[in-house]
């Protein structure tokens, strides 16, 4: 349960960015309605995440297998419900987003992708626990300016799923959006000519 109100004071600058929301995700984002009740901390929150949306050297599927993972090191399911969502949008297999908590045991990644993972979530721990030969096999594989990407990204969804566990939000169904409903039983009989009753 949130830790404060979700319906925060109807400020321009929160409308705003409410309207923005329902537009590109199909509703107001929680983390948005718990930081508007301090516009300042909105405000600055929505400039870095445009900044934030602008870096480029990385490869996007690395860098959501990144933000998922120290997402789940944290144990945020808003972020966690929230980038399934996002990266599915993006084209991500479903499977590879669904074993991101128990990626170590999962036979779905690429060992680059390994390494992102175990980077990311090295850098999560308290103190991070991040070695130099890991450091140094993401440089050369992935070149410096990407490598500074990661380690960036790492440290922003560490902000993000910090605060958002803090503030006591979970998952609002972003996940569910992205699964195909099940068949009704019924159907494939259907299918087949109806039923067997007559």
């Amino acid at each position: 349960m949130a830790r404060v109100s979700l319906d925060p004071p109807r400020t321009l600058l929160f409308r705003l960015v409410e309207k923005y929301s329902r537009r590109v995700y199909g509703r107001v984002l929680d983390p948005v309605r718990a930081l508007a009740h301090n516009p300042r901390v909105l405000w600055a929150d929505v400039r870095f995440e445009q900044s934030v949306a602008k870096w480029k050297q990385l490869d996007p599927g690395l860098k959501e297998l990144a933000e998922m993972t120290s997402a789940a090191a944290i144990g945020c399911s808003w972020c966690m419900d929230f980038g399934y969502w996002v990266s599915r949008t993006r084209g991500m297999d479903a499977r590879k987003l669904q074993d991101v908590p128990a990626w170590r045991d999962s036979d779905v990644y690429t060992p680059l992708e390994r390494d992102v993972m175990e980077y990311a979530e090295a850098m999560t721990a308290t103190p991070p626990e991040v070695d130099d030969e890991l450091a140094r096999r993401l440089c050369l594989a992935l070149g410096e300016p990407a490598f500074v990407e990661l380690t960036a990204m790492v440290a922003v969804e560490n902000l993000r799923s910090r605060m958002n566990s803090a503030l006591g939000l979970t998952s609002q169904g972003f996940k569910d959006r992205c699964e195909v409903p099940a068949m009704r039983a019924a159907a494939p009989a259907e299918a087949e000519g109806g039923s067997n009753a007559g």
